[in-house]
């Protein structure tokens, strides 16, 4: 008896200690790139009329306002200008982009650990937005967000599992000049996460210098073009259908450098875009082929995301909402259209209309996660931390979103049915002269971290446990966790050498 109890103590001592530690991978309960598409709200014949749809927008309507340098790359490639200035794409143009384009798409980290393999319905969560705002939780008020703000956000980032990459999630307001702060977008982003990251730049000309920045960081441009750890989020259309002149001329750019680009359209349904689900994702699929057939005539086989991020709109108050039902919809109709092409995709999930991670954040951003992850979305956008529908960012929220993109990630990977998972086996011995019960089996206990996701935060005590614990609040344990991230340095800042030469290049804002 003595020695059984002794045995079954060490286990346990053991398996707490191993939970302790980092699963390997075939022990994780959730990873990077689960493959996603169980869900499918279009059939088949719905996918067909959306792509004849927006084929049919682009040969009659075409798009307006690109810039010459563009309207030069669009009608070399077979694209025709009008005598109204629209660019106009005949069927076999955009027919023949999506036959040729990239689908073997790999966003690298710094890290290559952190690379994120873009192929099938394979799911990555992680953020984006710009917010003008700082969420402060525990104060319960709004303030400008700042690029410490930003650095910390990518901290934080760094040490969260289910976070798996960083598009810049708020605007260093802090400082005015444009072009500075561009550039130190780049340098607060990658000093703080070695997952991959997305950027806007604000003119053509930042971009050059930020491409310098990146090739110090990455070692030379030889090694920056073979595994590029930045890409450009890029608003290259004005919905609707009007080409960002600006933006355009940015994405050029980008492509020079071998910066992989996000083609992202944002209409907002009832506003910049038609107010039905599938009108409003037959707009974003015809303005995201458009940018398609656009990147080729730059340069054919160069990485570009197919970004559908079409918005929905409260049509009560003509506020941009992003935490309702219709969100999840268009946005899983728009990943259903991405593997309708066999395309890279991504688009935007997990956004709070709520102002404070409070339970009406909670429902917001699950719902769409979840559904987003289901229907098999390559890059799921503002997927954690964002609220007051992308007006405000909020680091308690980051974490948290850690614990809960989770258990949206436990959804995504479904259920394994196999011999040992019926477990006929193990209801033999339980209930043929066994104990009655599972807990504390070999199995039981074996599979209990692949099977289960355990949130790290979230509270599954009882009431009595949590009132002798203090009745913890949520709010305050995730701060708390942020202060302990935040006390420590992150562990993808740079060798002191190398931030050396960066500063004494470029005018860093970031205390050293």
């Amino acid at each position: 008896m003595t020695q059984k109890t002794q045995t079954r103590s060490g286990g346990r001592s053991a398996r707490r200690a191993a939970r302790a530690t980092a699963l390997p991978d075939h022990l994780r309960p959730v990873r990077p790139g689960l493959e996603g598409g169980t869900y499918k709200p279009l059939t088949p014949a719905e996918m067909d009329r959306i792509h004849g749809a927006a084929l049919q927008a682009l040969e009659e309507i075409g798009l307006a306002d690109a810039p010459p340098s563009g309207v030069g790359y669009l009608t070399a490639a077979g694209a025709k200008q009008g005598a109204d200035g629209r660019i106009r794409f005949p069927r076999a143009l955009v027919e023949d982009a999506i036959a040729r384009a990239n689908r073997r798409i790999v966003l690298c980290g710094r890290d290559p650990t952190h690379d994120l393999d873009l192929s099938g319905n394979r799911v990555h969560y992680g953020t984006a937005g710009a917010a003008v705002h700082m969420v402060d939780a525990l104060g319960r008020n709004y303030r400008e967000s700042t690029l410490q703000d930003l650095h910390d956000a990518a901290r934080i980032a760094n040490v969260l599992d289910n976070i798996h990459f960083l598009q810049r999630p708020m605007v260093a307001r802090d400082i005015t000049d444009n072009c500075e702060m561009d550039l130190n977008t780049v340098y607060a982003t990658t000093s703080g996460t070695t997952k991959h990251i997305g950027t806007s730049f604000y003119d053509p000309s930042h971009v050059k210098p930020a491409i310098e920045m990146l090739h110090m960081i990455a070692g030379g441009e030889d090694k920056w073009r073979e595994r590029p750890f930045m890409s450009n989020s890029n608003c290259f259309v004005v919905p609707p259908m009007k080409f960002a002149t600006e933006s355009c001329l940015v994405m050029e750019e980008c492509i020079r450098y071998g910066m992989p680009v996000l083609l992202l359209s944002a209409g907002m349904a009832g506003a910049t875009a038609p107010s039905t689900v599938a009108g409003a994702i037959v707009q974003a699929v015809a303005e995201c082929l458009a940018g398609l057939v656009y990147v080729q005539a730059v340069k054919p086989d160069h990485p570009a995301i197919f970004g559908t991020w079409p918005f929905g709109l409260d049509l009560r108050t003509g506020a941009m909402t992003g935490g309702s039902g219709e969100q999840a919809l268009l946005t899983a109709g728009c990943a259903q259209m991405h593997k309708y092409y066999d395309l890279p995709g991504g688009a935007a999930a997990g956004i709070a209309d709520a102002k404070l991670p409070d339970m009406q954040a909670g429902w917001e951003q699950m719902c769409s996660n979840v559904m987003a992850g289901l229907s098999g979305l390559n890059m799921v956008y503002e997927a954690a931390g964002m609220h007051a529908s992308l007006l405000g960012f909020c680091h308690e929220s980051l974490i948290l979103g850690d614990d809960l993109i989770g258990q949206a990630l436990r959804c995504v990977r479904g259920i394994e049915v196999t011999d040992e998972t019926m477990a006929l086996d193990q209801m033999r011995e339980v209930c043929i002269g066994g104990p009655g019960h599972y807990l504390g089996t070999t199995q039981t206990l074996g599979r209990m971290q692949a099977d289960h996701v355990y949130p790290a935060l979230g509270d599954r005590t009882s009431p009595k446990e949590w009132d002798e614990k203090g009745k913890p609040d949520l709010i305050e344990r995730a701060t708390a966790r942020k202060e302990e991230i935040l006390a420590n340095r992150s562990a993808a800042r740079f060798d002191p050498a190398l931030d050396a030469r960066l500063r004494e290049v470029f005018r860093i804002y970031l205390p050293a």
